[in-house]
């Protein structure tokens, strides 16, 4: 008994040690956040009770009214060859925006990536490969630099001009409609910055379940605070809109770094750049279409490890970096934004202390009330002041807790963030190794003179259940390629028997063709349409599905290229198709529409009988 009351002794000595400097850390960064929450407050009853404060979104009339810039989309790649033509085929066809070209940047040593690049030009029209004039990783900066020559090129080329540039990641699923309202208020705004939220994942997923947490609260709660107290707004590096304006006057101020190539996180020191330059900034706020909301999503790391790799590039860049580059040295109101971007160097690092000192001062308390003995936190708190800091800091702890759960709950439902709590203790761990991580490889990299290089995250693509949502249906596609008008569609739709599809219904009334049916499919699921010619047809490769497969799914695989094998069919692949697939090829697989007729052509000529 005495050894224990000797142990306790020394803990509640190192307690009492850590315990005065932590409350006051955690009390500061409490009332920080109040300030915030405040903000947001403030501009909700100002939004719900004054019309002009009110945030007015755009009907889809006025979205349509406003004349379609041409708009150049910028996705910057380091080893992404399993994601981009995915990305691709998917953000095509989900598009509700016409007047569109996607630039893709790559590596000359990273040849997978160049080959799925290539291959995704050849069957989208709007597709343009972009290679950096040297070996990678640089930074994802530099590589937006060379997007932005390749723009340039192209503009000398054929005569044209982007008024929009607009960047994202191999991962992302573009909402159908942020490039109308990219568009729509560029009318007034310089850099526009639609939503970024992480798709939902199972919520014993703690590490993704961390960044759904995060960012629901960052993009509902902070940004809308940077915007209504005059703050910059920081670039989320996707889903980010820049009027060519505003980028050319970037590039004057900044001897033409348009995207900072030293930087780690360009993203947030361009929002920066353009807040000192007075262009305008607009965050959009995160609001609910009929099916989704109006937001970029993605998947974030799901791995410890990954996260820990991801966020020690965030910590390096706005943190570290931005200090080094900028130093405290603007105006009062831009220096709170600093505070608050940077205090995570320690913030990060106290956070997992104070979890451990609570769960220590809770079993002491616990061990006081059983036994007696005024040990641990229950002797710490017989001095009145540590106890009001001590209850002070846990209430302010535990509002923000209620608010992170209810931005999280808005997006993801109650029932994912009643695990709020669990999450913020997981990802106190998480900030606390990347921030450890950030100081290593950064102050490494200085004390050496060697630049910063991207550090590259895994990636992957949402599976094609998660992706159907955002489709056009079928009838849109329809009446958008004036293969129907729009009351021969309702008509359609009114007449047409339960069980039977609206396309088969169509052919048979005599409203359309198979071909308007099947080239109207290939626009709505972006699968290339038409049959392959004789020249891009592989015998050997014919031969590479079992034949009775290749008749049941109504396939023909007749390439490789880019390590995907391509195949042919009448039908749009399912996912039992694809997992029946994959178990005779571990190579990628990508389809391509035929009618039935010209399958019946190819298996006959090509299949076994």
């Amino acid at each position: 008994m005495y050894i224990l009351f000797w142990i306790t002794s020394q803990a509640d000595r190192w307690v009492a040690g850590c315990l005065v400097p932590l409350a006051l850390w955690v009390l500061l960064n409490g009332l920080d956040d109040l300030v915030i929450d405040v903000a947001c407050a403030c501009s909700w009853l100002a939004a719900k009770f004054s019309r002009r404060a009110q945030f007015h979104r755009p009907s889809e009339s006025e979205l349509d009214a406003v004349p379609q810039r041409r708009i150049a989309v910028f996705v910057p790649l380091w080893k992404e060859h399993r994601v981009i033509q995915k990305m691709v085929e998917h953000n095509i066809a989900a598009n509700h925006y016409r007047n569109w070209d996607i630039f893709i940047g790559a590596y000359p040593n990273d040849a997978p990536t160049l080959a799925a690049i290539r291959e995704a030009s050849k069957q989208v029209k709007n597709v343009h490969l972009a290679v950096c004039p040297h070996d990678g990783p640089t930074s994802k900066a530099d590589n937006l630099n060379w997007i932005y020559q390749r723009m340039l090129l192209m503009e000398d080329e054929e005569g044209i001009h982007f008024d929009i540039i607009m960047t994202h990641d191999a991962e992302d699923i573009i909402h159908p409609d942020s490039l109308r309202w990219i568009n729509y208020f560029a009318e007034k705004y310089d850099m526009v910055q639609i939503p970024v939220l992480a798709l939902p994942t199972p919520v014993m997923e703690l590490t993704h379940g961390v960044y759904c947490d995060e960012f629901a609260e960052f993009q509902m709660k902070d940004l809308r605070a940077r915007q209504v107290l005059g703050g910059f707004i920081p670039s989320c590096g996707v889903g980010t809109g820049f009027k060519r304006e505003a980028l050319e006057r970037l590039a004057a101020a900044h001897s033409n770094r348009i995207f900072e190539p030293v930087c780690l996180t360009e993203d947030y020191e361009n929002g920066f750049r353009m807040h000192r330059l007075g262009c305008p900034q607009f965050f959009v706020p995160v609001y609910r279409g009929e099916l989704s909301f109006v937001a970029t999503r993605e998947y974030f790391p799901r791995k410890f490890k990954a996260a820990i790799r991801q966020k020690t590039r965030w910590i390096m860049g706005i943190a570290l970096q931005s200090w080094q580059r900028h130093g405290w040295r603007d105006t009062a109101t831009q220096l709170y934004w600093f505070w608050r971007d940077r205090k995570g160097l320690v913030g990060n690092l106290a956070a997992p202390l104070s979890n451990v000192l609570f769960l220590y001062g809770a079993l002491t308390w616990l061990w006081s009330g059983w036994t007696g003995a005024p040990w641990g936190l229950a002797h710490a708190a017989q001095n009145s002041l540590l106890r009001y800091a001590f209850f002070g800091t846990l209430g302010l702890q535990l509002f923000h807790m209620v608010i992170r759960a209810f931005c999280s709950a808005r997006i993801y439902g109650w029932r994912f963030a009643s695990g709020v709590p669990v999450r913020a203790i997981w990802g106190n761990w998480i900030n606390c190794f990347a921030t450890v991580m950030a100081y290593y490889r950064y102050f490494s990299a200085v004390a050496r003179g060697r630049p910063l290089v991207w550090l590259k995250t895994e990636h992957a693509y949402p599976s094609r259940a998660a992706l159907i949502e955002n489709k056009q249906k079928l009838g849109e596609v329809l009446v958008w390629c004036q293969y129907l008008a729009p009351e021969e569609l309702d008509a359609a739709l009114a007449a047409k028997p339960a069980g039977v599809r609206l396309g088969d219904f169509l052919v048979e009334q005599g409203k359309i063709t198979i071909s308007d049916l099947y080239e109207a499919l290939s626009l709505q699921q972006n699968v290339p349409y038409g049959k392959p010619g004789s020249d891009t047809i592989s015998r050997p490769v014919t031969r590479s599905l079992p034949a009775e497969v290749a008749k049941r799914w109504k396939v023909l695989p007749y390439k490789v290229a880019a390590g995907h094998l391509f195949v042919a069919g009448s039908e749009l692949p399912s996912d039992a198709m694809q997992d029946d697939l994959r178990k005779f090829s571990s190579l990628e697989i990508r389809f391509h529409l035929v009618t039935p007729d010209e399958f019946e052509e190819l298996a006959e000529e090509y299949l076994p009988q």
